[in-house]
């Protein structure tokens, strides 16, 4: 396996300036909370429980599968579009790909030659530009993306301030401080 030279900068900048490694501590962490936020996905009622509820069924032994079933649903649990962080495009041609991607300001695309077929890539795009190809998954993917808003100190995405959040300082545990409401209220029923 090769490791983009961008992801080997984006772990050391991360490691820079945090002391903390960012893929093997985003990937632990995740797996750390997973049990706990099913269990409050579960918890939720109306639509948004629904679509938890079924987004938590997805969760297989697959565990790249279930992180990204995870960071979805996570999404979904903060009122936020998981389709704003994870793109699919499924059996498309790449010139339609690459005039899809230039709409995108920031996110992950994951390029399937059939709908349920393993991806044959996954990577992230930032203003219109593949900035990062050829990850193994979806999970590792956001690590990345994360690693980037916090190392060249960018701002998240307006449409996913809160998952950022979330991902920020309550699963990776940097600069916990002060948190949003939404996510203080997350990590309470994380707690119980």
């Amino acid at each position: 396996m090769h490791v983009p030279v961008l992801m080997f900068q984006i772990n050391a900048e991360f490691k820079r300036i945090t002391t903390m490694p960012l893929q093997s501590r985003f990937l632990s962490q995740l797996d750390l909370f997973t049990a706990n936020l099913l269990k409050v996905f579960e918890k939720r009622s109306g639509q948004q429980g629904k679509k938890l509820r079924d987004m938590s069924a997805m969760v297989t032994d697959d565990i790249d599968a279930g992180r990204e079933c995870v960071i979805k649903g996570l999404c979904i649990y903060l009122n936020e579009d998981p389709d704003h962080l994870v793109q699919e495009y499924v059996e498309m041609t790449e010139t339609h790909f690459f005039s899809a991607i230039e709409m995108t300001t920031v996110g992950i695309y994951v390029v399937k030659d059939t709908a349920n077929s393993e991806p044959s890539d996954v990577g992230i795009v930032i203003e219109g530009v593949v900035a990062l190809r050829d990850l193994e998954n979806v999970a590792l993917a956001s690590a990345m993306l994360f690693g980037l808003f916090y190392a060249l100190n960018m701002q998240y995405p307006t449409k996913l301030r809160y998952t950022f959040e979330v991902i920020q300082k309550i699963i990776m545990e940097v600069d916990a401080g002060e948190l949003s409401g939404k996510a203080q209220s997350l990590k309470t029923k994380l707690h119980q």
